[in-house]
């Protein structure tokens, strides 16, 4: 426990850090995403196989099927932009301003007039951003470990979610509830959940994908 703690503090602490470079930063970060997740991936199986969870496995994603990796994280992040792009089209200029300039608001009233001013916008970009997290939610695994290429993951991912759609939901909204009890005490409930976030998706994966190529 002690060990994935100091990972997951890594992984944040090196999110964080490369997010604060000017421009390229906020980007880059969501490429490598997918490369990362791969390699907190690639610990939790070796823990399925009796062995021990070493730092090494957090730079796994960068020795195998790096650039597809990479790719997938291109393609979400095109997603995203194409996203912001609709809600934009259908009045939520103003919201995808904020979301997309990184910056705190102050005044939560400049967000609420916000939201409510984007209407359609904020529906649609509901439903758009679920889709695209459906198609990411096991597209890195099913690239690193049954090599498979980033769309063809992405299709198995979206149609992984939708067959299972029950479960997933209830997973969902215990992350949800979970997630309001981390952070009452300072956010420090976070060191805990999120292990148990990536350690719960290795259990989906190998429970929904029991066969590896």
């Amino acid at each position: 426990p002690l060990l994935w703690i100091v990972v997951v503090l890594i992984c944040f602490i090196a999110a964080a850090g490369l997010s604060a470079v000017p421009v390229v930063g906020e980007p880059l970060t969501s490429l490598l995403l997918p490369v990362v997740l791969a390699g907190l991936m690639a610990g939790c199986r070796a823990l399925e196989h009796g062995e021990e969870l070493e730092l090494a496995h957090l730079f796994s994603g960068f020795q195998q099927h790096t650039t597809q990796l990479v790719t997938l994280g291109g393609i979400a992040l095109v997603g995203q932009f194409l996203i912001f792009g609709v809600m934009m089209m259908v009045g939520g200029a103003t919201l995808v301003g904020i979301l997309m300039s990184g910056q705190p608001v102050e005044d939560p009233e400049i967000i609420k007039q916000a939201i409510s001013g984007a209407g359609i916008a904020v529906l649609l970009g509901i439903t758009l951003f679920s889709v695209l997290l459906m198609t990411m939610q096991f597209a890195p695994m099913l690239v690193y470990f049954n090599n498979a290429t980033p769309l063809e993951a992405m299709k198995l991912s979206l149609r992984a979610f939708i067959d299972n759609i029950g479960p997933m939901l209830v997973y969902g909204v215990t992350f949800m509830l979970l997630a309001i009890l981390a952070s009452i005490p300072m956010m420090l409930g976070w060191l805990v959940l999120m292990p148990i976030v990536f350690t719960s998706l290795y259990a989906c994966y190998r429970d929904i994908f029991p066969a590896e190529k």
